[in-house]
């Protein structure tokens, strides 16, 4: 799908009737739009987690070493053809 650039990953799929929650409604207040990226290149291009987010990945069922927050994950034209997915258990 396409994301508007500036537009967080949570957002996005809220709008395509992706099911996840985003209980804080994007504030980074909790873990229910945890997400994983399915690959290393685009991982790598992420800047670094904040200590919030990484707080609430503590939180996440399912943890990966790629596991971001998808409220945390904003578009931009670095993340073209970025692939993300839901843990198994959300």
């Amino acid at each position: 799908m396409k994301v508007p650039i500036g537009m967080s990953m949570l957002e996005a799929a809220l709008e395509n009737d992706i099911d996840i929650e985003g209980a804080c409604e994007g504030s980074c207040a909790c873990s229910t739009c945890h997400v994983i990226v399915q690959d290393m290149e685009y991982y790598n291009k992420l800047e670094d987690p904040t200590d919030e987010e990484n707080d609430m990945l503590d939180l996440a069922f399912g943890l990966s070493e790629k596991s971001r927050l998808g409220c945390q994950l904003i578009a931009e034209r670095t993340l073209d053809g970025i692939r993300l997915a839901l843990p198994s258990a959300t």
